[in-house]
């Protein structure tokens, strides 16, 4: 018999909420994403500058560094994520992980501002040695959990704002004023702070980025009073475990005849706290875990609900789709790494106005901070019209294209990079404008708007009601391997070019720009993107949508319609047989109605 107060079985928002979220508390959110990333940034387009002209590093170090760096803060995210999910709020895991973030801050302030704790100007090799490399590693990793911390949890938060059936449409709205606060903030810290940074004094611009992370944070603390704070629930990896380690111990077990045999907590059972996910065909191996045996209790690890299977269905089915999207980061990488440094040695004059090469992706965040409210007001309800979907086409729809025209801007960063080494070759006093470069950024910033928002949402959406943020993480994670997998690229093509090359120096090797081949790399990840993008068709035409996305009226058919299994073992089956082939009718009918790409 279970327990009256028995605890949630996963995370779910407070019940007495109803007054609470929506855009007023929403409004708190944005305006730490535009704080917080003004300074993010700002850092990720000039740190390696400061790496390579402060610290002392060579090229190829600086730019790995950096891709380090960020492929640990967005895997990191991961750890926000499950905090977020299993053991504090989503609020609650933002504030601590910013403290964290805010303390990194004010160590590199410390850093860039004590001359003791840079390398001697005369230094060629190992300059970064001793306290200067603690200093400056152990900053760079508190920076990097900080921001990974709260990036796990922060899109989650917001997203629960909206988190009722009859705010879907607000839900899709939600994401893309996420990002367009997040391009805001953006815009503010690539032009002033990065201006700070590499022409008044480094400390000056990592100053002014603590400075916004605790303004931000301490706003992000007052709207806790219109939060909707969700229920701290189990863990979502122990979840995910036991359903894979039952159906290996269920595994000689006959499957049932009728999906409604399968074990399912009663809505009646003071266990059921939240909706539940009808049963789906895919992956059946998995079904096996949902098997009661005969004479037996259900209790945890001998027995699963079908809605915990499905939870892990649901993020089977997610991971071809993760991992499509990773070639894509890896070529985000580029333009924050390699195509800052191109734009250090060409004419980075505006006029009269010399325009820091590290402030070059404004281009594409001001096409951004046009587009999307463009794509809100005007786009999504002249597709909603035709496609009669909440965010106008679907998330995966919205990926492919960012998919499409990312590969069309590395083939365009590398036709720049020609044009750019010819001319200095030809005269290397008279370089190419910085704005050629724009053109990549531009085609790369449209991509990253239909990426980021449409994965956030299918993440977030799609998960099971307890692995919110965990789940949203998981666009932070493709993004994490795809800076470590930049890194991975560059170390292996200069040994593989090294060897085949006349010169016997690899595409990247050294400092001078003008005696390497990035145009090849540029191309080869052109290339290695087109054939992402082919596979990735492949598996979202694959995906089905979760079964929630279905008419709610035909799903509480379904569930009044299913035998329940309760505590006691005894099993409800006084149904006739009319009844249940009517149940497995409509289920059949749902299952043909799950939206694919």
């Amino acid at each position: 018999m279970a327990e009256e107060n028995a605890e949630p079985t996963y995370s779910s928002l407070e019940p007495t909420d109803k007054k609470k979220g929506g855009f007023t508390a929403s409004s708190f959110i944005f305006v730490l994403l535009a704080l917080d990333n003004m300074g993010f940034v700002a850092n990720m387009c000039s740190l390696v500058l400061y790496f390579l002209y402060v610290m002392h590093l060579d090229l190829a170090h600086s730019a790995n560094l950096l891709t380090n760096f960020m492929g640990s803060n967005y895997l990191l995210s991961l750890v926000g994520g499950f905090i977020s999910d299993t053991y504090l709020s989503r609020f609650t895991t933002c504030l601590i992980f910013g403290a964290v973030e805010i303390l990194a801050l004010a160590m590199m302030t410390i850093q860039a501002y004590s001359k003791h704790l840079h390398p001697k100007e005369t230094c060629l090799t190992k300059c970064v040695e001793g306290r200067i490399a603690v200093m400056l590693y152990a900053s760079l990793c508190l920076l990097a959990l900080g921001t990974g911390g709260v990036r796990g949890a922060l899109p989650a938060l917001g997203a629960d704002q909206f988190n009722r059936k009859e705010e879907a449409k607000s839900l899709a709205t939600f994401f893309n004023w996420l990002l367009l606060s997040t391009t805001v903030g953006s815009i503010i810290g690539v032009t002033a702070i990065v201006t700070v940074s590499t022409e008044v004094a480094w400390y000056w611009g990592f100053f002014i980025c603590t400075a916004g992370a605790f303004v931000g944070f301490a706003v992000l603390a007052m709207g806790k009073p219109f939060y909707r704070l969700q229920i701290r629930g189990h863990s979502p990896i122990i979840r995910v475990i036991q359903v894979i380690v039952v159906a290996i111990k269920n595994r000689s077990l006959l499957q049932p005849g009728s999906s409604h045999e399968l074990y399912e907590i009663s809505e009646n059972d003071p266990k059921y706290t939240e909706e539940k996910i009808a049963h789906t065909g895919q992956f059946s191996c998995l079904d096996k875990a949902a098997i009661l045996g005969k004479d037996s209790k259900p209790q945890p690890w001998k027995v699963c609900t079908v809605t915990q299977v499905e939870e892990v269905k649901v993020l089977t089915r997610m991971l071809p789709i993760f991992f499509s999207t990773i070639i894509m980061n890896t070529c985000l990488a580029q333009l924050q790494t390699f195509s800052v440094q191109q734009g250090s040695i060409m004419d980075r004059h505006l006029g009269r106005i010399e325009v820091p090469a590290p402030s070059i992706p404004v281009i594409p965040l001001l096409f951004m901070s046009v587009l999307i409210p463009l794509y809100e007001f005007f786009f999504i309800p002249f597709a909603r019209k035709i496609t009669k979907h909440p965010s106008g086409i679907t998330q995966l729809q919205r990926v492919g294209v960012g998919l499409v025209l990312c590969a069309i801007s590395m083939a365009v960063a590398g036709i720049v990079e020609v044009k750019r080494k010819n001319q200095a070759n030809k005269d290397f006093t008279k370089p190419i404008s910085l704005f050629w470069l724009s053109f990549q950024y531009a085609i790369f910033g449209i991509a990253d708007m239909f990426t980021l928002v449409g994965l956030l949402e299918f993440f977030y959406k799609e998960a099971p009601v307890g692995m919110k943020s965990l789940s949203t993480s998981f666009t932070f994670l493709s993004l994490s391997l795809g800076y470590f997998l930049s890194s991975i690229f560059v170390d292996v093509i200069n040994v593989v070019t090294s060897r085949i090359t006349p010169s016997k120096q690899g595409w990247l090797h050294g400092k001078d720009l003008n005696k390497n081949n990035l145009q090849l790399f540029y191309y080869f990840l052109a290339i290695l993107s087109c054939i992402n993008f082919v596979n990735y068709v492949y598996w979202a035409s694959w995906y089905k949508y979760k079964a929630d996305e279905a008419d709610p009226k035909l799903q509480l058919k379904v569930l009044q319609q299913t035998p329940a299994i309760h505590n006691d073992s005894s099993v409800v089956q006084e149904s006739g047989s009319k009844t249940n082939e009517a149940a497995a009718s409509t289920e059949e009918n749902r299952e043909e109605k799950v939206a694919t790409l």
